[in-house]
């Protein structure tokens, strides 16, 4: 099993964990003049890089969200940071 860094609680085992998506990814606007296929493309088309990735994830023993940067090949954790406006 694999151990993930709450940014509020420490390492903890990735069963406590939920993917919450891409980090960074920016929300199309204003939403009245957004294409069906520009929508479509935000909620369901992801980078998926081969590399490293920032992605943002849910504890949810603490129910905090925080971003975690990792290497989606050898799945090695970079580290682990709270969402902006968030102390750790």
């Amino acid at each position: 099993m694999q151990l993930f860094p709450c940014p509020f609680c420490g390492p903890r085992p990735e069963t406590e964990f939920h993917y919450g998506g891409e980090a960074g990814k920016v929300r199309p606007e204003p939403a009245e003049a957004v294409s069906e296929t520009a929508w479509a493309d935000y909620l369901h088309a992801q980078a998926n890089p081969k590399g490293v990735s920032r992605e943002v994830w849910v504890h949810l023993a603490c129910g905090e969200f925080f971003v975690l940067s990792r290497h989606t090949v050898t799945h090695e954790i970079l580290g682990a940071e709270a969402m902006p406006g968030r102390e750790a």
